[in-house]
């Protein structure tokens, strides 16, 4: 190998290790404060039920501001647009620190959810440049981990920093890694422009935000005790409406905001359906098992936080075995058995009650861990295995869009499938038994599991170039 490739290797390495960071920063922040709340609320002299504000108002700036990510990629370069998503995100990490007052607050995550909505899809298209399809399973291997792990680790780790320190240093931690991912991201990065002379599209922009918006939006609602319908199906029906616009004019648009021709390559159109009802399952497994152990079992929040760092330790365990893996079975087989493991993995948490041994919980946890890890990372990889460089900026923004609804959708998921749970034991809303929660994770398994079914429309040697494994093996 020359000298000239060896620099190359070595750039994209840490090229994928900076954008893995970023994006460990960026999810991280979506989840760190939950258990940071009612001290939050404490400081700013409100209930903490209205803290919600600052979750929600993160997250749907992010599914708004996403789908103009390869626009603003194209027109302005990917050097520009990524570190200028650090810095923003940075600055705002330190308003939101200093803030005084709730509205403040919710300001500064609006403004950090901006560059979070940039950071996400431009560094994943960073990535997808510099790295040669031979090496995109250990890339996006590397780059999905905080995807996985930050969800986990997010609502322990806030919960020490509140009770060892102070809420605010949720924030400032993110000022050290903003500041070197930027200088990193000014020297190594390239200022890629692919279309300089790209318009935006407004229209698609609009109608894309107003879609996410209310139907995120609506779906947290219908999560809570104190739900108005009429207010819900209203949001449901706008969003509706402006989801089948959306369709309609990105399908004929001549520069749509985002580009929704990756959708006919089979591998990506298949990660993107099926994968998106797995993802709603795996995102609801972590807002409901700190819940069932410390409402439903009555462990404390040391206890919970524990027992839910079993799920990361076998998302770490598989990263090891995860590339061998595929190149011995390759993508259909693997997202097929792995499916149905991980589906059965969310069911066996059913049932779990107060009085299951600690060491059959552990294990049940570590193994829901593997096989979300493996999906996970396999679902990634095969998104953008046979998407050609022409159109990876467009797809890159769809599928970011894409993971941050499912993601928001699991969670109001979790909530809906509780809320049937009590439901049919007769229980109320402030009323929660373990035996809910088995409800619950029966329903979310069963969305993971129809989300196995379109993996059967993928060729036997689909991605066969990334796994290694057959015909496509290198």
């Amino acid at each position: 190998m020359s000298s000239l490739e060896n620099r190359e290797k070595k750039d994209s390495s840490l090229i994928i290790t900076l954008v893995a960071a970023t994006f460990f920063m960026e999810n991280l922040d979506g989840t760190i404060i939950a258990t940071a709340l009612p001290q939050m609320a404490h400081s700013f002299g409100v209930h903490p039920a209205n803290m919600s504000l600052g979750i929600t108002a993160y997250l749907l700036t992010l599914a708004v501001f996403i789908p103009i990510s390869g626009w603003a990629a194209d027109r302005f370069g990917l050097r520009t647009v990524f570190g200028s998503a650090i810095a923003v995100f940075t600055a705002a990490s330190v308003l939101c620190a200093t803030t005084s007052t709730l509205p403040a607050f919710a300001a500064a995550r609006v403004l950090q959810g901006i560059g979070g909505a940039m950071m996400v899809p431009v560094g994943r298209l960073a990535v997808l440049r510099a790295t040669p399809k031979e090496g995109l399973m250990r890339a996006v291997a590397i780059i999905t981990w905080p995807g996985l792990v930050a969800p986990v680790i997010g609502p322990p780790l806030g919960g020490f920093i509140t009770t060892y320190s102070s809420w605010r240093w949720i924030f400032y931690l993110n000022v050290p890694l903003g500041i070197i991912g930027l200088m990193l991201t000014l020297r190594f990065i390239d200022n890629v422009c692919e279309d300089g002379q790209r318009r935006f599209d407004m229209l698609g922009f609009a109608l894309c935000g107003i879609a996410c918006t209310t139907l995120l939006y609506a779906m947290e609602l219908i999560g809570r005790s104190d739900v108005d319908w009429l207010f819900v199906g209203a949001l449901v029906a706008v969003g509706a409406v402006a989801s089948v616009l959306s369709y309609w004019h990105l399908r004929r648009a001549p520069q749509p905001v985002v580009d929704l021709s990756a959708l006919k390559v089979k591998t990506f159109a298949v990660a993107m359906g099926g994968g998106s009802l797995f993802r709603i399952a795996i995102s609801a497994a972590p807002f409901l098992l700190p819940l069932m152990f410390q409402a439903g079992f009555g462990m404390n929040a040391f206890e919970s936080g524990l027992l839910t760092l079993v799920v990361f330790a076998g998302n770490l365990a598989m990263k090891l075995v995860t590339a061998p893996v595929m190149r011995m079975f390759g993508f259909r087989p693997v997202l097929i058995v792995n499916g149905v493991l991980a589906a059965l993995s969310l069911a066996a948490m059913s049932v779990l009650t107060p009085t299951t041994p600690k060491i059959v919980i552990t294990v049940i946890l570590f193994a829901s861990g593997l096989s979300r890890s493996l999906q996970f990372t396999a679902l990634n990889t095969l998104s953008f295995a046979d998407v050609p460089k022409s159109q990876m900026s467009g797809a890159s923004a769809l599928s970011s869009t894409l993971f941050q609804m499912t993601m928001g959708i699991g969670v109001a998921a979790g909530a809906i499938a509780l809320r049937i749970g009590q439901w049919l034991h007769g229980h109320d809303a402030h009323s929660i038994a373990p035996e809910d929660f088995s409800v619950a994770f029966l329903i979310v398994a069963m969305i993971g599991l129809i989300g196995v079914v379109d993996l059967f429309g993928l060729a036997r040697d689909a991605g066969a170039v990334v796994s290694g494994h057959g015909k496509g093996k290198v």
